[in-house]
């Protein structure tokens, strides 16, 4: 009865309010002394000292994973529902920063998402100092708005996962909540209109400084005048060669082509001359010396490229001659080996056939002595002839 649900608690996203903390953590937290003692009994009132008695915040600790004070009383808080109010109550209280906490807890377990962005948010400006218990049992040193960062952004706090939440652009997009405003908004815009104000004249002439002295524009201004010097320079060569052979009225000059330039010498009644001057312009050259230095370069590639063609042939060549060696010495190992087989082979035969011809010899030997008689006596005798010498009984 102690770990039911209140009867008159009301669902949290459709499930009961305390199957927001997973099976086994809320395990631990029910058989855990804290629970069993402190926590035995409380309402909504009485919850309010056993916050106020809070020093730590965490989740589980240790090897057996124990809960601590601050979780136990998360999971009460979601066993009786206390009303909005009384958790609004919590989050505004500036004495005890632990029920701060504990209430913005509560409140990013089962409030809704505009909900949460509206009382947590300007919980980012309290910068007290609370402690933390980690997983191995020592404490940390954290601050408040540490702990709401993580509640808005984080998956899981305190060994808890939080519920999915929007975003807040996607809830402004809606209407559902108004642009954050920061609360050191207005000492920002008292410090830029003071910039604004003393660098107003200095930027100007600062900015017109720049586009007078700008770089790119002064490389493209001397190049411009270098190469209107060098066709000057070409084209007054030409008039001085038109004038020395006749008095021209009008002198124009007309550009085909890039680097080439038409001079047409007109009299009062007909054209006198027309000359093509070849003008090197200088981005022509650098151009053209890239050009050079490109082909230049694919060329000494194209080397490089053939010369490794090369030695990957001969290496090949190589490598199948080696091959070739490799088989030819199998090849001739194969034919001594056979050839030692047929030696030994016939070896065998031959001392196989040896006692054959000395038996064949024997019984042949014998046959003529006559020993070999079917009539025991007469061999007998045969024997002992043979002994003595002398032709054998028939």
């Amino acid at each position: 009865m102690a770990n039911r649900t209140d009867p008159l608690a009301k669902n949290i996203r459709g499930t009961n309010p305390q199957n927001l903390v997973e099976t086994i953590v809320r395990k631990k937290i029910h058989d855990h002394t804290f629970w069993k003692e402190q926590c035995f009994g409380l309402t909504a009132e009485t919850l309010v000292d056993k916050a106020m008695e809070l020093d730590h915040v965490g989740g589980t600790f240790g090897g057996n994973r124990k809960p601590t004070p601050f979780l136990c009383l998360v999971l009460k808080m979601l066993q009786i529902q206390p009303e909005k109010e009384i958790v609004v109550e919590f989050i505004k209280n500036d004495d005890y920063k632990y029920v701060r906490v504990l209430g913005a807890f509560y409140l990013r377990l089962t409030g809704s998402d505009a909900d949460v962005y509206r009382y947590l948010e300007p919980l980012y400006n309290d910068y007290r100092k609370v402690r933390q218990k980690l997983a191995d049992g020592r404490f940390s040193l954290t601050h408040v708005d540490e702990v709401i960062e993580e509640l808005l952004t984080k998956d899981y706090s305190c060994d808890i996962a939080m519920p999915r939440l929007k975003k807040r652009c996607t809830l402004e997009q809606n209407g559902v909540l108004e642009p954050r405003k920061s609360v050191l908004e207005d000492d920002f815009e008292e410090e830029e209109e003071k910039e604004e104000n003393e660098g107003m004249a200095d930027g100007s002439e600062d900015e017109k400084d720049h586009h007078r002295r700008s770089p790119e524009r002064e490389r493209e201004r001397d190049r411009r005048r270098d190469s209107h010097r060098h066709r000057t320079s070409v084209s007054s060569m030409a008039f001085q060669a038109i004038s020395g052979l006749h008095t021209a009225s009008e002198i124009e000059t007309v550009e085909i082509l890039t680097g080439f330039t038409v001079l047409a010498v007109y009299s009062e009644n007909l054209t006198i001359a027309l000359f093509v001057v070849g003008v090197r312009d200088r981005d022509y050259d650098r151009d053209y010396d890239m050009d050079r230095d490109y082909d230049r370069d694919r060329g000494r590639g194209r080397d490089r490229d053939r010369e490794r063609d090369h030695y990957r042939g001969r290496d090949r060549e190589r490598e199948r001659d080696r091959e070739g060696d490799r088989r030819d010495r199998a090849r001739r190992r194969s034919r001594s080996r056979s050839r030692d087989r047929k030696r030994r082979d016939s070896d065998d035969d031959r001392d196989r056939e040896e006692p054959k011809k000395k038996k064949e010899k024997k019984e042949k030997k014998m046959r003529e002595d006559g020993t070999d008689h079917p009539d025991p006596e007469i061999a007998e005798a045969n024997k002992l002839r043979a002994s003595l010498g002398l032709k054998p009984l028939r």
